[in-house]
């Protein structure tokens, strides 16, 4: 137990906060009658843990390096508890909004320690077990979110998708505790570096949350108010702003969140954009295509996470055997070929009528998944290999801050094309009430039809503009990701090229 314990705690408390990402797709519905909620209720119910997530999982992990990471993990996990409760409880629609807003904040500072404190666990062949089981449990929560949050939903219903974490929470809580070693680069840090080492971007911290919520805020807001409303405009003024306060801060920063030279290598960049692209693409329409299998078609919660099975299941098994037979391939045709594919996926879906049924997804869920088993495992790596080994750390919290940041701006930018393409047919209060879940609400004034027929036009918009998202991402890639491996003394090319486990742990 004291081998593999620290492991066990770390996973334990990653696999439940990447779990929440996705375990509300299949509840919204139920929310949305229990709690009389909006479609943009439902969209900040999702976007409110991811936009805190990213938002904030630079600057929590740079505290953790001067505070303590394991402290930081357990003060994080608790929040995440706390959070959980609260949204389990929650009365309102606003109330819900508001703790999962804190539950991304825990989540952040549980995300931002989990790889430094596996690096201060182990090492050598061990750390790179560690990190493989670490990945695969990353990679399964995200997968299994809609079936456990569809058989907790049709179970003791929804309520529990958030109680069921304290439990959880107390238990990793107590192994880390009790298993996990403090961080010794923390302390050594600050000794031999001195005050300098202590300091902590704060302002590039908030400037950064400042830009993201703002620009997300008038994503979601713009399908009530329009695009072009002076409301959406002054949203979208303030995030340019921020991002520009975030540019000054940055460069001015002794220790900055991102060092902004970075993105001048275009392989970096590219990278980034395909992070918020691959996020985007493969999961923002999912939360729509949820609401229509429940409230259109009429189906369970635990069928409805059923349909989307072909997505995890092929990712999944493309993943595990891509691994071995594409090691060695360039990174830029693995992901760029990966969120081309994804983006066909998503295309093949816009084929929806009145009367289609769920297998018309089968076919596009099963070609994102493919796409998605190819990038999801090679992000991080080729984010690692476009830059120095001394900027691995960093390199590695962006991309994680980017995929975040995509799934919350697809959510809300494919809610918005959704119910935009809805209002064309049944007008702006029905189709935010179908939107939002209420569609048997409509009953007497707008047929099924009508219903069924916008819906399924609102979701081809959705899913053609997920995508062109996910096409962008792909051809951003494959035209800039171009890392020419350098030779080192005693050191093949695909030595340099292909980060080990531990240069992914330095910084």
């Amino acid at each position: 137990m004291r081998t593999w314990g620290p492991l066990t705690a770390v996973c334990l408390g990653t696999f439940m906060l990447l779990l929440d990402v996705t375990i509300v797709v299949v509840a919204l519905p139920d929310m949305a009658r229990a709690l009389d909620a909006s479609l943009s209720d439902l969209q900040w119910v999702i976007d409110g843990y991811a936009l805190a997530l990213a938002a904030l999982l630079l600057g929590v992990g740079a505290a953790a390096d001067v505070l303590g990471r394991r402290r930081i993990q357990v003060a994080g996990t608790v929040v995440f508890a706390l959070a959980s409760l609260g949204c389990g409880l929650a009365s309102n629609a606003e109330v819900l909004v508001a703790a999962r807003a804190v539950q991304g904040l825990g989540a952040a500072a549980m995300f931002a320690t989990t790889l430094p404190l596996l690096g201060a666990a182990y090492q050598g062949k061990q750390r790179s077990v560690a990190l493989g089981v670490w990945g695969a449990v990353s990679g399964g929560a995200a997968a299994l979110g809609p079936i456990v949050g569809g058989l907790l939903t049709e179970g003791p219903g929804w309520r529990w998708i958030f109680f069921v974490n304290l439990p959880v929470s107390v238990a990793a809580v107590w192994l880390t505790l009790r298993l996990v070693p403090e961080s010794a680069q923390t302390a050594h840090s600050a000794q031999s570096k001195g005050p300098a080492a202590r300091r902590v971007d704060w302002a590039g911290t908030v400037t950064f949350a400042l830009f993201a919520g703002a620009l997300i805020f008038g994503a979601v807001r713009a399908s009530t108010v329009g695009w072009t409303s002076a409301r959406t405009g002054a949203t979208f003024l303030v995030a340019m702003l921020a991002l520009v306060a975030f540019v000054v801060v940055e460069r001015r920063a002794a220790h900055p969140l991102i060092d902004l030279r970075l993105l001048r290598k275009p392989a970096f960049t590219g990278v980034l954009l395909g992070a918020i692209g691959y996020n985007a693409a493969a999961f923002g329409v999912i939360p729509y295509l949820s609401i229509w299998l429940q409230t259109v078609l009429g189906m369970s919660p635990v069928r409805g996470s059923l349909v989307l099975l072909p997505l995890a299941a092929t990712s999944f098994v493309v993943a595990a055997v891509g691994g071995r037979l594409l090691h060695g391939a360039p990174a830029r045709y693995v992901i760029g070929v990966g969120l081309l594919l994804i983006g066909a996926g998503c295309l093949a879906m816009a084929v929806l009528d009145a009367d289609s049924s769920w297998g018309a997804l089968v076919p596009g869920l099963t070609l994102a998944g493919i796409g998605t088993g190819l990038v999801s495992p090679g992000l991080a790596g080729a984010a690692l290999a476009a830059l120095p080994p001394e900027n691995a750390g960093m390199a590695g919290g962006a991309v994680n801050t980017f995929r975040q940041l995509g799934y919350a701006l697809g959510v809300a930018l494919f809610g918005t094309v959704l119910t935009s393409r809805m209002q064309d047919s049944i007008g702006q209060e029905a189709a935010h009430t179908a939107a939002g879940g209420g569609a048997s609400a409509l009953e007497g004034t707008v047929s099924a039809h009508s219903v069924r027929e916008a819906f399924a036009a609102g979701l081809n918009g959705a899913s053609l503009t997920a995508g062109a998202v996910g096409v962008a991402a792909g051809l951003a890639v494959l035209l800039m990701v171009r890392t020419k491996p350098a030779r080192v003394a005693g050191q093949t090319p695909s030595a340099v090229s292909e980060p080990t486990p531990e240069k992914q742990l330095q910084g």
